[in-house]
């Protein structure tokens, strides 16, 4: 509840500063946009969803908010119906609408209702509409401004449920196999593998699973101390073992675990943050606020990353479960020392490749195609978790600072995150010369 209360604190205070009948200027302010995504962020993160999923939460919700500007601003931005795969066209918009609520309106209604319990952004969606009436906003508006965003969410919503992710929650779960070198739960929760058919939902943008597939895994062989496997095997335990301080700090910035399970004899909780495609998301506001970016531009900035966090999830995730790699925390303590831990805790699915690697460079490479290479900026994502801010010369440094965190945290070996970031660039190079969002 007190995260609800700061909310609307939020929100009255932004529009502190303007006349009681100047809801039009408020509206357009961008700071809104950037307040409702970390709002989903926020209830992604208490609703435990998998950062897989959450991929999904955030990219129907964008899109969903994004149409809406389109809509209202056809001279300036291009709908993404037909350049989504499988996305209709939206209604058009009739006079009397407010683009801006509109858009904030719709991302919540689809943030909420992909895959959350009902009412769970009623609470901000209440509070825009209750900002709108007191900044001057005649009801009539008000009216027509929901009308218009629950029909564009209608759309969305139709989209979502045909990109066979109900099917795979009635797909059969991973079997797991005691054999050399495949994936098998790992402490301290022991947690089932997460999401293996993920492959199976239906991609915005690339073509197909095989498109940017990498080659094969080192074949697994603890027996040949010069092989491939071993040496990989080896030189991320010593890595581990002598971590610095900054190689420590690294790992634990770009760490993005949304639910740590903490065992301290009988006693369990979680900690959570932000998932690594929540934390792309708020870098994305970071960047449009950073460059100035209008309302509109930051709706097309959300938009795009979202596109491009999910297909990279979608990739990865065949790749994990087609080679079914074992973590290395399973590989060390079995064959090499029974006491050994990473300095993360390691995920709920198989090694080979690294999410975080990938989506990261995929977000990256989007970031940069809209606000250039060598983009500065400090990342404030992690200082409400407790950690210090980073600064980066571009997006592409944080993902390559991103891709060297998995090997520092001891749970992705070296050419693993390697490979995962090349496969994370190409898709998002991809996705932004796909996409046509401007006119």
């Amino acid at each position: 509840m007190r995260y609800r209360s700061y909310i609307l604190f939020s929100l009255w205070s932004l529009a502190s500063c303007h006349r009681p009948h100047d809801y039009d200027a408020v509206l357009k302010n961008p700071e809104l946009y950037y307040k409702v995504v970390h709002d989903l962020n926020t209830v992604v993160m208490g609703n435990n969803f998998t950062p897989i999923v959450a991929s999904r939460n955030y990219m129907y919700a964008a899109v969903a908010g994004y149409e809406v500007v389109a809509a209202g601003y056809p001279d300036k931005y291009r709908s993404l119906a037909g350049q989504l795969r499988g996305l209709g066209a939206t209604p058009a918009m009739p006079s009397g609408v407010d683009v801006e609520l509109g858009a904030l309106l719709a991302f919540c209604k689809l943030g909420e209702a992909v895959t959350f319990p009902k009412g769970s952004m009623s609470f901000v969606t209440d509070s825009l509409a209750k900002l709108a009436l007191d900044r001057g906003m005649p009801g009539s508006v008000l009216k027509a401004t929901m009308i218009y965003s629950d029909s564009v969410a209608a759309v969305v919503m139709r989209w979502s449920r045909t990109d066979s992710y109900l099917l795979t929650r009635r797909s059969p779960k991973y079997i797991v196999k005691d054999s050399p070198g495949r994936w098998i739960p790992t402490p301290p929760g022991y947690f089932a593998a997460a999401e293996p058919h993920w492959n199976e939902i239906r991609f915005t943008v690339v073509d197909s699973v095989t498109e940017f597939m990498p080659h094969p895994p080192y074949p697994f062989d603890m027996t040949d101390q010069q092989s491939p496997y071993y040496q990989e095997v080896m030189l991320i335990k010593h890595k581990v073992d002598s971590l610095t301080p900054r190689e420590a700090a690294i790992a634990d910035f770009w760490d993005d675990n949304p639910f740590r399970l903490n065992v301290y004899g009988h006693l369990n909780f979680a900690t959570k943050k932000f998932s690594p495609g929540g934390h792309w998301m708020e870098v994305a506001g970071i960047a449009a606020k950073r460059a100035g970016a209008d309302f509109g531009r930051t709706a097309a900035v959300y938009a795009e990353t979202s596109v491009a966090l999910f297909d990279a999830f979608i990739q990865c995730w065949n790749v994990k479960y087609t080679y079914n790699t074992m973590r290395p925390e399973t590989v060390i303590t079995k064959y090499v020392d029974p006491a050994w831990r990473p300095h993360l805790q390691t995920p709920p699915f198989p090694e080979y490749t690294c999410g975080h690697c990938t989506i990261s460079a995929a977000a990256s490479e989007v970031l940069t195609h809209e606000f250039g290479d060598g983009f500065a900026y400090t990342d404030t994502t992690e200082t409400e978790f407790g950690l210090p801010a980073r600064s980066f010369s571009s997006f592409r440094d944080a993902a390559l600072e991103t891709m060297n965190s998995r090997f520092y945290g001891g749970i992705h070996y070296r050419y693993c995150c390697l490979l995962s970031n090349d496969m994370g660039r190409k898709i998002g190079d991809l996705v932004a010369s796909r996409i046509n969002l401007r006119r």
